[in-house]
């Protein structure tokens, strides 16, 4: 159904109808429904007859291109879908019997294959389309068939012009004649157009106008051209040539007309077309064309002046356009017009076409066909596309000229009528049927349709309705038809219910109910009332320097469901695309401003409702000399505002301070919560420096206060005054307590521990927790209690050591907070009752043993298990030697652990352990004891060696036996090699000394020669570490007792008086100088910093086991002393009491863990697991810690 709205309202008083709106529609006739709907309302009638409707068909005049199918389009629609005839040339077309013509399926139109064969001439004529089904016949236009045609130029002989300068030309274009007519130009042979002015033109008819010509007229190839643009193709004349004489002088001439000819001429024209009138003059000079209209004047809207005003044209001419046109041709010698009289004819255009009626049995209704045009057309009427004189006779139908009367109508009226109104310039065909229907009512507008609309402004709820007879409308208000009481509504003829001014009371629910005799049928649809969106800050007027940034703010305030769009516009167009315009929320930032950014500049807001725009207007003026800038932070903000206050949330704006130079770079917002932290600022949130408002998101039960500062690149501005305080709404709690725990503190009772809220998570006054527990293992109900706003609770009474959950809910004078999660704790823990089983020792090596034990069960366990410790100590020496005093080690195993090691255990040593269980009260009862025994290892070093009493061929070497023998000692091995002049080892001694010796004579040796020693003790593990020595044996039995280079000290021997002798001043002459030369080398090489060579070759044999052989003769390295006299290393050289230290050779605790540090309890206990043993470093020697004597350099040099 074509809904509309029509002009014609009525306007309800709440005295009138008192409860309902009540709507009835004083028309005749229905309008039908199915030619304007979409396709749901389309479903609600697909089971309605309608006759047949032309819905589409070719152009009455038809002229189709020769190269390609004709196609001649007829479409149709109807229940049930109607069939197709033709006729050409007044008679049936039979499609069938030609093979070239098809139609299309569910179609009436028509395609005629002429590409394959035929001749497009056989199908030129007059065509015309039926389309039919059982309630009627509608029919097309006569479309007349036609072929486009381009036809050749008559070949002619064209004589070259010539003429003098000045006089007048007109050259014939006189084209073909084609269907449609061509579009005339005249071009070159280089397909250039010819240059038109005032003095040479085109005219109307193709041909080529000169007032007056001169001597550049003067070419070849003037050539008219005829484009012919249905075919596409475009035909050429032949060349004409013109030549212009020079004459001495041309004489001047007032105008005459070349076009029209006389003073006078007639046109005539048809409304709506266009109408051109064309003079074109000659004369010298060239003269100028004006017009008028004589007793009027000319239409400005629809009057154009086209080729240099020699054209008038004037667009949708009608009637009122006849009348007498006066040209005016004029130059310097004088002025002629030429009068067209002009005459507007009018084919038949509609005054008022006939309609569709849909009608009920037994009503009335009419049939208006009503035309106009000069002369007046005629009007005839056809019955499903017969003649109405000799169609079957119908007792309801009446006819009285142009209106077709219908009274009392049955079904068997269904009809369609087609309206033709026709004079000598053409003729209108209407198609309107009349259907007789049924129907109850059934209203199209979809169920609970939605409106929304802005507030003050009007409300149209539409009701379309379909029924036959046509339905009455009644509206209501609300579920329980509540009375309209206001005299506000306005009812349209259509059934559309209009509330002229909307408020926000008018939001609700309106049923609209349909009823005729056959029945009743009801919608509801909704109303929603928007706020209208508002610009509540309106970008204002600015000056700006040219190269200065400036703003524009928009800001919008607008209905909360509704989202806004913010567009800029400048001077009602785009925005430049330039990367120097920025838009953000608010506003509208141009940087680098120059002079084309002056102008308008608009915001517009729209939402999917409404639109609302601002302006201000953008001046840039040159920039003014200023002083050399200062640079620093900020200048504070003000004039802070506070705007869109709800609950939650709140809209600051600010000004910015000056920026001294240094743009903003953004603000940083700060709030004071006066109510709980007065005088605490915290920090709210940042915004970036273009920006002056920010949506700040509050808590309930808060008294905020905000400030702003500004920052650049040179720091922080001082805050802003505090802007006005704000109380937010009290609220229930929006969180609860973070960090619940339980865990006892005794084995009877629960502690419930959790971290409380803070004044402003609080929400509200009174602020409580409600605090809740049960076994979890049991089926007891919760157990609540409310506690005051404290962050502990005890419960007491508790089975030892079972799991319990718990959760902790704030509330306050609000309601309670959302429900907490459940959190797992456990009732207060006590000592472990039994001790872990089944313990077993397995010894690994001399200082590593591997204990296994069986878990404890849980239920014993009575606490959390934090692990298992190993109390282990060593009962007594296994060499039967004093015992020492019991010191007990401790060894932690985390977790779950059924096995541990036990490192840094003493080699061939007695040991006793027992294992406990540890929870987080402590440690349960031991295990019954362990006893095992760790084998031999192999012992430390002796723990000293001396060398004494030294001879010309003798040294003795006494010693102390390892401090830790590891074992039974089986034997010492001592060997030594004597250290040449060169410093080099010389061949290796090896010597087995019974264990139970310390001190032990070498003789034979070699006088005056340096020893080096090397002695270790052995079990049946195998061998310890050595301990090394060096020593000298004297140089002759004279007396002279050589220094012992390890200690720095000389032993006594025999005493000759050899002072007298001369061979003995002769050697000390020379060993005095080379103890010079040798003491100014080695203060040089000190001073260096630098290493003496023999030191390098020292370090590079330190172990005489390891030392390379030489090849030729199988002696080892050189040796080195050079270094004596540097502080001790570790294990390489004696003391100076002749006295070795053992090296350390015990497994440390903290080399053995699973993946961590080992760590020592308060009581020296070791805690971790054993993971490995970490290398140890190689030994050094030990070095003396005197400084050389002459002797001892004498000594070295032998």
């Amino acid at each position: 159904m074509q809904l509309k709205i029509m002009p014609k309202k009525k306007r309800l008083s709440a005295g009138r109808v008192p409860l309902i709106l009540f709507l009835c529609q004083m028309i005749s006739a229905l309008e039908v429904p199915l030619d304007h709907i979409d396709g749901e309302k389309a479903k609600l009638l697909e089971d309605l007859v309608q006759p047949p409707t032309i819905t589409q068909q070719s152009p009455k005049d038809y002229i189709i291109d020769p190269r390609e199918n004709i196609v001649i389009q007829c479409e149709a629609k109807g229940k049930p879908p109607p069939s197709f005839s033709w006729t050409r040339n007044g008679t049936h077309f039979d499609i069938d019997k030609d093979l070239l013509v098809t139609m299309k399926p569910d179609s009436g139109t028509l395609i005629i294959n002429i590409m394959s064969e035929g001749k497009v001439e056989i199908y030129e004529g007059v065509y015309q389309c039926t389309a039919r089904n059982e309630r009627g016949a509608a029919i097309s236009n006569n479309i007349v068939v036609r072929p486009s045609r381009s036809p050749l130029w008559t070949k002619e002989k064209l004589e070259p012009i010539i003429l003098q300068n000045g006089q007048p030309l007109v050259l014939p274009c006189r084209p073909p004649v084609g269907l449609p007519s061509p579009i005339i130009f005249w071009m070159d042979n280089s397909f250039q157009r010819l240059p038109q002015s005032e003095r040479v033109s085109q005219g109307l008819n193709g041909d080529l106008y000169f007032s007056n010509v001169l001597p550049e007229d003067t070419r070849e190839d003037y050539i008219c051209y005829a484009r012919f643009n249905h075919t596409q193709t475009i035909q050429q004349k032949q060349p004409i040539s013109v030549k212009v004489i020079s004459a001495k002088s041309s004489r001047e001439r007032p105008p005459t007309f070349l076009t029209p000819e006389g003073n006078a001429s007639n046109k005539e024209e048809l409304r709506g077309n266009v109408l051109s009138l064309e003079c074109i003059a000659e004369g010298l000079p060239t003269p100028v064309i004006y017009w008028i209209k004589e007793d009027g004047t000319l239409p400005i809207n629809r009057t154009f002046y086209r080729n240099f005003q020699k054209t008038l044209q004037i667009i949708q001419v009608s009637e009122a356009d006849s009348g007498n046109y006066q040209c005016i041709a004029k130059n310097a010698l004088g002025a002629i017009h030429h009068t067209i009289s002009v005459t507007v004819k009018a084919a038949p255009y509609w005054i008022m076409a006939p309609q569709n009626l849909v009608l009920s049995p037994g009503e009335d209704g009419t049939l208006i066909c009503r035309a106009n045009g000069i002369p007046k057309p005629r009007i005839s009427w056809l019955l499903n596309g017969v003649p109405i004189e000799i169609a079957p006779d119908d007792p309801s139908r009446k006819i009285d000229g142009d209106t077709i009367i219908f009274s009392n109508v049955q079904e068997r009226s269904s009809a369609v009528y087609q309206c033709n109104a026709s004079n000598e310039y053409g003729y209108l065909l209407a198609n309107a049927f009349v259907n007789v229907l049924a129907e109850p009512p059934r209203i199209l507008t979809s169920v609970n349709t939605l409106y929304q609309i802005i507030a003050n402004r009007p409300a149209l709820l539409d009701c379309a309705v379909f029924g036959s007879p046509l339905p009455t409308i009644e509206w209501f208000k609300g579920a329980k038809g509540s009375a309209l009481r206001e005299d506000i509504y306005v009812l349209h003829e259509n059934g559309t219910l209009e509330i002229p001014v909307a408020q926000k009371d008018s939001t609700g629910s309106y049923t609209c109910v349909a009823r005729n005799k056959l029945g009743m049928a009801k919608n509801e649809v909704h109303l929603e009332i928007k706020d209208p969106t508002r610009i509540i800050k309106q970008p204002e007027y600015a000056i700006v320097q040219r190269g200065s940034t400036v703003s524009f703010e928009c800001r919008v305030k607008h209905d909360h469901t509704l989202i806004p769009t913010v567009t800029w516009l400048k001077d009602n167009g785009e925005l430049p695309n330039d990367g120097r315009f920025t838009v953000d929320k608010d506003h509208l930032v141009i940087v680098d401003v120059s002079d084309d950014d002056g102008g308008t500049y608009t915001c517009v807001a729209n939402t999917t409702l409404d639109s609302v725009s601002a302006s201000a207007v953008l001046s840039v003026v040159a920039p003014t000399p200023t002083p050399a800038p200062i640079y620093d932070v900020p200048n504070p903000p003000f004039d802070l505002e506070l705007t869109n206050q709800l609950d939650k949330s709140v809209q600051l704006s600010w000004t910015p301070g000056d920026d001294n130079n240094s743009p903003i770079t953004k603000f940083i917002i700060e709030y004071e919560d006066a109510m709980h932290e007065a005088g605490l600022w915290h920090h709210q949130t940042e915004v970036p420096g273009t920006q002056t408002t920010a949506q700040l998101k509050l808590s309930p039960y808060v008294n905020y206060s905000f400030r702003v500062m500004a920052e650049n690149n040179l720091g922080r501005s001082l805050p802003s005054e505090a802007s006005e305080q704000y109380l937010t709404k009290a609220a229930e709690p929006d969180k609860n307590p973070a960090t619940v725990e339980g865990l006892g503190s005794e084995p009877d009772n629960l502690v419930i521990t959790w971290k409380p809220l803070n004044g402003f998570e609080s929400n509200g006054p009174g602020l409580q927790y409600k605090v809740s527990w049960r076994q979890r293992d049991g089926d007891d109900e919760w157990t609540s209690v409310v506690v005051a706003n404290v962050s502990k609770y005890i419960v007491s009474g508790t089975p030892t050591f079972v799991p319990y959950l718990i959760k902790v809910q704030a509330l306050n004078d609000m309601g309670f907070a959302p429900e907490p999660p459940v959190v797992m704790g456990h009732s207060g823990e006590d000592l472990p009752m039994v001790a872990p089983g089944n313990v077993h020792v397995n010894v690994v090596n001399s200082t590593l043993a591997e204990v296994h034990w069986d878990p404890v069960p849980l239920k014993s366990i009575r606490g959390h298990l934090q692990g298992y410790r190993i109390y282990y100590w060593k009962a007594q020496n296994s060499s039967k030697r004093n015992r020492r005093h019991i010191e007990k080690k401790i060894l932690t195993f985390q977790g779950s652990k059924t096995h541990g090691m036990l490192p840094g255990l003493e080699p061939f040593s007695h040991y006793t352990l027992n294992v406990r269980v540890v929870n987080g009260k402590g440690e349960g009862p031991a295990s019954p004891d362990r006893v095992f025994n760790t084998p031999e290892g192999v012992p430390s070093a002796p723990s000293s060696l001396k060398i004494v009493n030294p001879t010309l061929d003798s040294l003795t070497l006494e010693w102390d036996p390892p401090s830790h023998p590891n074992g039974i000692l089986t034997e010492y091995t001592l060997k030594y090699q004597p250290i040449n002049s060169t410093h080099e080892l010389g061949p290796l001694v090896d010597l087995k000394i019974p264990a139970n010796k310390t001190r032990w004579t070498l003789k034979n040796l070699n006088f005056s020669t340096r020893y080096k020693f090397y002695l270790y003790a052995q079990t049946s593990a195998g061998s310890g570490s050595q301990i090394t020595e060096e020593a000298v044996t004297t140089v002759n039995e004279a007396g002279i007792l050589p220094p012992d280079v390890g200690a720095g000290k000389a032993m006594a021997s025999r005493q000759v008086d050899i002072a007298t002798q001369g061979w003995f001043i002769g050697l000390m002459c020379a060993v005095a100088l080379l103890i010079l030369i040798l003491l100014i080398v080695c203060f040089i090489r000190r001073n260096k910093g630098g290493k003496y060579p023999v030191k390098e070759k020292e370090d590079a044999h330190a172990d005489p086991e390891i030392q390379p052989m030489k090849e030729d003769d199988g002696t080892f390295g050189e040796y080195s002393d050079a270094e004596d006299h540097k502080p001790l290393k570790k294990g390489s050289r004696t003391p100076s009491d002749r006295t070795v230290k053992k090296e350390d050779s015990d497994d440390s605790l903290v080399d053995y863990g699973e993946g961590v540090n080992g760590q020592f309890n308060e009581d020296g206990s070791f805690i971790g697991q054993y993971s490995g043993k970490k290398e140890k470093e190689p030994a050094e020697g030990n070095e003396s810690s005197e400084a050389p004597s002459p002797v001892n350099a004498m000594n070295s040099f032998v």
